[in-house]
């Protein structure tokens, strides 16, 4: 099947009970059971739910993978699958990683002894020389979150496997229309489902999606004992949001790359990063691994002054946290996603007080940039 038919007719397209073309909302905590010997299929619902199996199903189809596990948020995704690492374990991690993910690593799972080390991930050299022999775990976001800076995932690959290293890429940005990591050789792939996949702005949910059995099994028995599991009313509308994924993603990518282009022509505008312009330097890698340069860009501005203006002033574009939804949404890293970080080190990786991130929605074209161009006028 093409995507846009997997989308729709790839996982459970009717419920065996009734026919009914929507899966089901199993709203319950338990099952009964008929005998003391032999249990059915369902017992706790924080175990299995058939309306979350049924997105799992789905978002594994989607992504190539053996088996997909739903959480109760993206964050609930990382942290449940770092869990998989043992105190000792080393992660290299790319150095301008979504700030709950910096968080959780700093705090959390330094304190478990658990340590990661932050590289520019755009250079496989840096990659290498921070791989120590307890490394245990690269984490890659591509593009990453606020910067768009690319990584050569395949050669990252080819550094992790023969030493035993185990690939994480958050694959939030791209979704698996634009880019399948397990394809690229990756070992697990990990979603803020609450962005481009559900993408209505309307649920909380993440995801981590494996190839390799043996590590589903180990992510599995961690997401049943911590059960940081996604309910199923969330389960039911990301199954729906999932259908219009093709379709979305189209409009808003080519929505995106006229914003990124438009932008490049503002003197007020000192920088765009963006993968779908030549001039990004992981441009060819992203063109080499991806199908897209996807929906979300970052820009600098010339002042505080001026970012402060963008971000009150646009009406089309919700100066709000998070990305993917239907609508535009307009975000300040330094006081979003990546407050978590320390001024000093946010400023050392590139993300500076006069960068705001754009995810482009469903509006038209025209009107979104007319909306930028009431601050951005020059």
């Amino acid at each position: 099947m093409k995507f846009a038919t997997q989308l729709i007719h790839g996982g459970q397209t009717a419920d065996p009970l009734t026919g009914a073309l929507g899966v089901p909302i199993y709203q319950t905590s338990t099952y009964r059971q008929q005998s003391v010997d032999h249990f059915g299929k369902y017992d706790y619902a924080r175990s299995d739910n058939p309306t979350r199996e049924a997105l799992e199903a789905a978002i594994a189809g989607l992504e190539k993978g053996s088996r997909a596990f739903a959480f109760a948020s993206g964050m609930a995704a990382i942290s449940s699958t770092l869990l998989i690492f043992s105190p000792g374990d080393h992660l290299v991690v790319c150095e301008d990683v979504y700030g709950g993910a910096y968080r959780v690593l700093t705090s959390i799972f330094q304190r478990l002894g658990i340590g990661s080390t932050f590289v520019d991930a755009t250079s496989l050299k840096a990659i290498e020389s921070a791989i120590r022999p307890e490394t245990k775990g690269i984490y890659l976001e591509s593009p990453s979150n606020p910067l768009l800076k690319i990584t050569d995932l395949r050669g990252v690959v080819e550094l992790a496997q023969p030493r035993g290293i185990i690939t994480l890429v958050d694959n939030t940005f791209m979704t698996p229309y634009l880019q399948r990591p397990l394809e690229l050789g990756c070992d697990i792939v990990l979603h803020s489902g609450t962005k481009f996949l559900n993408g209505h702005s309307d649920v909380i949910c993440g995801f981590a999606v494996v190839n390799d059995l043996e590590l589903g099994n180990r992510i599995r028995f961690i997401q049943n004992a911590f059960g940081a599991i996604l309910g199923p009313q969330d389960s039911f509308l990301t199954l729906r949001g999932l259908k219009t994924l093709k379709i979305r993603m189209d409009q808003s990518q080519q929505s995106a790359e006229n914003i990124a282009a438009w932008l490049q022509t503002r003197k007020s505008v000192l920088k765009v990063h963006y993968p779908g312009l030549a001039s990004h330097p992981g441009h060819a890698v992203n063109a080499a691994q991806a199908d897209g340069p996807g929906a979300v860009l970052s820009f600098e501005l010339e002042s505080y002054e001026l970012t402060k203006q963008l971000l009150e002033k646009t009406q089309f574009a919700a100066f709000a946290v998070s990305l993917g939804g239907v609508e535009s949404i307009i975000s300040y890293p330094a006081k979003m996603s990546h407050a978590a970080i320390p001024k000093e080190e946010r400023e050392k990786k590139g993300i500076k007080d006069t960068l705001v991130r754009l995810s482009v929605g469903l509006e038209d074209v025209d009107d979104l940039i007319a909306d930028l161009q009431q601050v951005i006028s020059h």
